[in-house]
């Protein structure tokens, strides 16, 4: 049996599919990743501080006005839309064997395709809110004001509820993907190059013998998957899904 038609029986066979996706994920959507060669983390940039440095606590803390611009300018994307990859994963959902997305990524793609279970390790640039009195505000309200955005209420900082560097991830989102990969039948993992921690050590908190790994280079955690894919994302679930090499 083609390596192709054996995933595509193992997936369709299953009814606890969990999925780990990384930056990988969103590039066919026009959204870079950190860590490639044409990653954000490689890109020039006219600031005498790294990429990492500027989405550190840190950074947001001691030049807010900076951190803002920064995220205005490298992070948020208002014109994208879901790719092949994330449809899939949101068709997958509504039959029913999709039990959960676990994402570091913040763009809410997987949301906008459709998919319902996802647990957002890193946050998200959708959400925002005040630091002092926790006021809620929106993207649109975030991105309207000047910068640094300050709360209508109390005049303090607003930030939008992504995890920075210097900060912990929010426990009730490690508990749940934890217990999803632990539970999980087969657990696909893609886009991530699987350096960053904790996130990268969730996997060792998986069970089976059906960890699928699919990325356009190697990774760290090549080693510990049972099947290995390179390649363009969206094609390979797609071949997977056909069941047949594109």
């Amino acid at each position: 049996m083609e390596l192709y038609d054996q995933v595509k029986k193992m997936i369709k066979e299953s009814d606890n599919i969990v999925f780990f996706g990384g930056a990988g994920v969103s590039t066919a959507s026009g959204i870079p990743d950190f860590r490639s060669a044409a990653g954000l983390y490689n890109q020039k940039h006219d600031s005498d501080y790294s990429p990492e440095y500027m989405l550190s606590h840190e950074f947001f803390e001691e030049k807010p006005k900076e951190f803002a611009e920064y995220i205005k300018k490298n992070l948020i994307y208002e014109d994208i839309s879901p790719n092949k990859a994330h449809k899939i994963l949101a068709s997958w959902e509504k039959e029913g064997r999709l039990k959960g997305i676990i994402t570091q990524n913040i763009d809410s793609l997987h949301q906008l395709a459709g998919s319902r279970k996802v647990f957002e390790l890193h946050g998200n640039l959708r959400e925002y809110y005040c630091v002092s009195c926790g006021k809620k505000y929106t993207l649109e309200d975030f991105l309207k004001k000047e910068n640094p955005p300050l709360c209508d209420k109390c005049e303090s900082i607003i930030r939008a509820d992504i995890v920075l560097y210097g900060e912990g991830l929010k426990q009730d989102v490690i508990e749940k993907s934890i217990e999803l990969i632990q539970k999980a039948d087969v657990l696909i993992v893609v886009g991530t190059s699987l350096v960053v921690y904790p996130a990268a050590g969730f996997l060792d908190y998986y069970n089976g013998n059906k960890m699928i790994l699919i990325n356009k280079e190697p990774t760290a955690k090549d080693a510990i998957a049972d099947y290995v894919f390179y390649g363009d994302i969206g094609e390979v679930l797609a071949s997977i899904a056909e069941g047949k090499e594109q």
